[in-house]
């Protein structure tokens, strides 16, 4: 147990924690995220931790896992917006994606699919959280297709949300944005007939 002083709170520490936990998570999932490694990334003392997440990892892990989120959604929102045709905005949305991809050198995925791969009886409890980033995104996606059929709206979306987690691997694997960018080009097609503006 740490000692009063060891947990007294270090000015921006918290922030410091979280987002080396993003970091951590985007690069090797959640067993990359230990608290040693939070701790030698964040370069907080120890007995932040204690302070600001007393449930220690896994109340990290949701708290960074939220916060991610919530930034990947205004994200989406923002590639999405900066186009009119439902085409567009889906190659603008893959090209954001993949650039984020390629400014972390090819090893950094998202880090709420690089989660969900690790998940065991231990960190269940996280998986409601990644289930809800991902339907928030999803979302995000849905209103920018403008197509009739809610089903197919909301269908679509989520093939768009698969592909770019999936893209992630290949990404990784062959260290190169090119999984994105071709996937990307042929759902923009898809949007673009699926279109009541089509």
């Amino acid at each position: 147990m740490p000692s009063t002083t060891d947990a007294a709170p270090t000015p921006g520490a918290k922030d410091r924690i979280l987002e080396a936990a993003i970091f951590l998570m985007k690069q090797s999932g959640l067993t990359g995220a230990g608290i040693n490694q939070l701790l030698a990334r964040s370069g907080a003392p120890k007995g932040s931790v204690y302070y600001y997440f007393p449930e220690g990892k896994q109340q990290i892990t949701g708290e960074a896992l939220r916060l991610y989120a919530q930034r990947v959604a205004v994200a989406f929102e923002r590639a999405l917006s900066s186009k009119r045709k439902p085409g567009d905005k889906i190659r603008a949305l893959f090209r954001f994606v993949a650039d984020r991809f390629e400014e972390g050198a090819f090893e950094q995925s998202c880090a709420a699919g690089a989660v969900t791969l690790d998940l065991d009886a231990e960190v269940i409890a996280i998986r409601p959280i990644i289930a809800a980033a991902f339907a928030s995104w999803q979302a995000v996606i849905a209103k920018h297709l403008p197509i009739r059929s809610r089903a197919r709206r909301e269908s679509l979306a989520g093939l768009v949300l698969s592909t770019i987690e999936g893209a992630y691997i290949r990404g990784r694997a062959e260290r190169s944005k090119n999984a994105f960018l071709q996937a990307g080009e042929w759902l923009a097609q898809l949007a673009q007939s699926e279109s009541s503006e089509s």
